[in-house]
């Protein structure tokens, strides 16, 4: 039997670490551009209700790129753990070849 990969190993791990790790990303990303540009074109605010993942305004904006980079950070964990398992069971496998000689 098969050991499972490290990425099902992991998968909450990939969806809580990723997406915290993206949102808090997306959220300085959010605080750069308030710094840089203020509410400049957004002539709403957007800070209640739905109105808050609007992204025609400011605060929506800023939540739609923190769910941005939260999947994407996802994504790049599972791409990271995917290698790296092809890795370790590609080394695992030459170790056993090594080993029957």
């Amino acid at each position: 039997m098969e050991e499972r990969s490290i990425t099902s190993k992991a998968f909450w791990s990939i969806i809580v670490g990723g997406m915290l790790t993206g949102m808090g990303n997306g959220s300085v990303f959010g605080a750069a551009m308030m710094c840089m540009l203020g509410r400049g074109g957004f002539g709403n605010w957007g800070g209640i209700g739905g109105m808050a993942y609007d992204p025609s305004t400011f605060t929506g904006f800023i939540d739609w790129a923190m769910l941005v980079f939260g999947f994407a950070f996802v994504g790049i964990l599972v791409v990271g753990l995917t290698k790296h398992d092809m890795l370790e069971r590609a080394n695992k496998r030459n170790e056993a070849h090594a080993g029957a000689h």
